[in-house]
């Protein structure tokens, strides 16, 4: 089982992923992004970036060399592929971060995954689909209003 949060009301979703990202590298937290839309992991990757003219997050894609070593790796593939082996795993877990319409495949393998949901109609329909899988699925299926304190 794994526990998901979801963090509804993102102005923007992919400036709001950009943050958590930068949030992950700063605690220290490997980080994979998972999204099967090149084009939209592409853009995501343009954004990491520029969405802040001092941060820096180092990252990869998940077919690059480097990307075992980086902290944040972005990928259109299966990301369980991208998991460390079980002791660096069980010391300091991987976080999934779903930037996809659909649930990721094999995110179950992940102890946490973080799903961001902009005001957009389309998005928090997706959203709720996603919330209902993961529910009937079993995991642990938390919501998060982004501004919200507590």
């Amino acid at each position: 089982m794994s526990r998901v949060d979801f963090a509804f009301g993102a102005p923007d979703r992919m400036v709001m992923a950009c943050q958590v990202a930068r949030k992950r590298y700063e605690a220290g937290e490997r980080l994979v992004v998972y999204c099967s839309e090149p084009r939209r992991l592409a853009a995501f990757d343009r954004l990491l970036w520029t969405f802040d003219d001092v941060a820096f997050i180092p990252h990869a894609t998940g077919d690059d060399a480097a990307s075992a070593a980086m902290p944040v790796v972005l990928t259109s593939n299966a990301p369980d592929s991208l998991l460390r082996d079980d002791a660096v795993e069980a010391e300091s877990p991987t976080w999934l971060m779903n930037l996809d319409d659909g649930c990721p495949p094999a995110y179950t393998r992940f102890a946490r995954v973080m799903e961001i949901v902009s005001d957009a109609d389309d998005d928090k329909l997706a959203a709720r689909q996603r919330w209902r899988a993961y529910a009937a699925a079993g995991d642990d299926v938390r919501s998060h209003k982004i501004g919200a304190s507590g």
